[in-house]
């Protein structure tokens, strides 16, 4: 920021020397008017002489009249233009006041409407965080600075529940559905925070919020795994390990979280004598797959002397109907272009947003030159496609990126 204020106090001092240029002319002007004041002095003086004279008789009368028209003539010599410098020396207090108003003014302006918040977190986030709390404060200066990005949100709340702080991922989450609508997922993740922000209390809110996700989508995952919890720890075993069998079946194959839920579903089962064999599995497991994508990225020819090589380019894929968040996203640099690659449920950005998820997607690919992942100067986008297809999405970056991407 450094570099901004520099900019800014020498704009400011270019103001200042026009608007104070008239009072360093008006010192002179006073000049001017100081010395007025002694010839009229000195005018004044020269015909008490003349009439002294004339009252001691060595001046007559027609020469009192002409040492008096000499001395007048003398005078309106060296007040010539007197009036123009006059008139001219009745602005110098205005343009003090507007040299102290308008620093102040233009101060004021800035802190209402300038983005020095903005251009500042931009900058941070070009550099990796050290730790998880610096990542944090970083985003929670990124919601204060754009209240409106879903995005900054998102990974607020995920962060807070990763650092063990469900109450103010509860309050992240609320601002979030308020502003991406009440997708199933979010409602889910929303009434997990509650959950453990309450102490593992069961409320009629939390139980609104998974009855409002499951109608939505009867496979969501946040929901179902919240329900299993819930009724374990209340002894109702068989509800746990249904919810649980429903989650292992919504789960893909490869999910590190599957080994841990079936753990659990095997306590439930012990707890009702009904011990889960080796071999019981649930037959949507054999079946389950992961979605896939082949994206060929090129680079518009008009972009070619617009871009640097280092700058950063994200293909991510989104849902055509449904939550504002990547379902899938890898990072390339411009120098990687034209580059193919694949987006799978590996490449989700969380287990409950997952490209299988959903029937129709749109993809996107995004040049940032500050590397920020939720904005950039350029974009290419599809439409909607159905997952499923094998053929390889040809995506081409040649339009400018508006704020709706």
């Amino acid at each position: 920021m450094i570099d901004f204020w520099i900019g800014a106090a020498l704009l400011l001092l270019a103001a200042l020397a026009i608007l104070l240029l008239p009072v360093l002319r008006g010192r002179r002007v006073q000049a001017e008017e100081d010395r007025t004041a002694l010839n009229v002095a000195l005018y004044e003086e020269r015909l008490g002489e003349l009439a002294s004279q004339q009252a001691a008789g060595t001046l007559t009368a027609e020469q009192f009249e002409e040492g008096r028209a000499d001395a007048a003539r003398e005078l309106l010599d060296d007040t010539e233009g007197d009036d123009v410098r006059r008139s001219s020396s009745l602005g110098r207090t205005i343009p003090l006041i507007a040299a102290i108003l308008v620093p102040l003014f233009g101060y004021g302006m800035y802190l209402h409407w300038g983005a020095s918040d903005k251009l500042e977190l931009t900058r941070e986030f070009i550099e990796q965080p050290k730790t998880m709390e610096e990542m944090t404060a970083r985003l929670e200066r990124a919601v204060k600075a754009q209240p409106e990005s879903t995005e900054a949100w998102y990974f607020l709340a995920r962060t807070y529940m990763n650092q063990e702080r469900p109450a103010d991922a509860a309050g992240a989450y609320a601002q979030l559905v308020e502003l991406a609508g009440r997708a199933p997922e979010l409602l889910g993740q929303w009434a997990q925070a509650l959950y453990f922000a309450g102490g593992r209390q069961w409320t009629e809110q939390i139980r609104q919020l998974t009855d409002e996700a499951l109608q939505a989508d009867p496979h969501e995952v946040t929901s179902l795994g919240l329900l299993g919890i819930a009724a374990f720890e209340d002894g109702r075993f068989e509800e746990a390990a249904g919810f649980w069998e429903r989650l292992v079946a919504a789960l893909p194959p490869e999910d590190p979280s599957r080994e841990a839920i079936q753990g659990g579903i095997a306590q439930a089962r012990e707890r009702l004598g009904q011990p889960l064999g080796a071999d019981d599995k649930p037959a949507e497991e054999a079946a389950a797959g992961a979605a896939s994508l082949s994206v060929e990225v090129r680079l518009g020819d008009e972009l070619a002397d617009k871009v640097q090589p280092g700058d950063a380019v994200f293909v991510f894929a989104r849902a055509a109907s449904g939550p504002a968040m990547p379902l899938a996203v890898k990072r390339l640099s411009v120098s990687d272009l034209p580059a193919t690659v694949s987006l799978s449920d590996a490449d989700a950005m969380t287990p409950q947003l997952r490209l299988s998820n959903f029937e129709q997607v749109r993809l996107f690919a995004r040049i940032s030159r500050e590397g920020d992942a939720t904005r950039g100067e350029w974009q290419g986008s599809s439409e909607p496609l159905e997952l499923g297809s094998g053929d390889v999405v040809r995506l081409t970056i040649d339009q400018p990126e508006t704020p709706s991407s």
